[in-house]
């Protein structure tokens, strides 16, 4: 996909594809929470289906994620991240802290490693690994 930035500065670039309320929380449930099908992604938060749709779309042609059939259900399809998206696994770990530092949402333990600053980049490292593995 490629739209005209609106600045030569590259958050705001980043921020054009990433800055809406939503695309981070679809993304966090499929890089940390392996959500891969629209009905799993966001449902925590009670994503409307016609906004998850438009950010999985934005998504898929922006080049982050990838849309196939599903191998069980040819009807459905699955979402699958691909590596520019899962490039920023550093950046929701850091978001993850700085939540847990700065905010009052509880402890959660799936973020711990995330939150912890002495397991923070182990865990980044296997995350990335682990998917990266999985578009081969």
């Amino acid at each position: 996909m490629t739209h005209e930035l609106r600045s030569g500065c590259p958050i705001a670039a980043s921020l054009d594809i990433l800055g809406d309320r939503w695309t981070l929380v679809v993304l966090r449930d499929m890089l940390l929470g392996d959500r891969t099908r629209f009905s799993e992604l966001a449902v925590d938060e009670s994503i409307a289906t016609n906004i998850l749709t438009d950010r999985l779309h934005r998504l898929v042609e922006g080049g982050l994620v990838e849309k196939t059939a599903d191998p069980v259900d040819g009807r459905r399809v699955i979402y699958r991240p691909l590596l520019p998206a899962i490039d920023l696994i550093p950046v929701l770990a850091e978001l993850v802290a700085w939540g847990s530092r700065h905010t009052a949402v509880p402890e959660n333990p799936v973020f711990a490693a995330f939150v912890n600053p002495e397991t923070r980049e182990a865990a980044v490292s296997q995350v990335m690994a682990r998917l990266t593995a999985q578009l081969v």
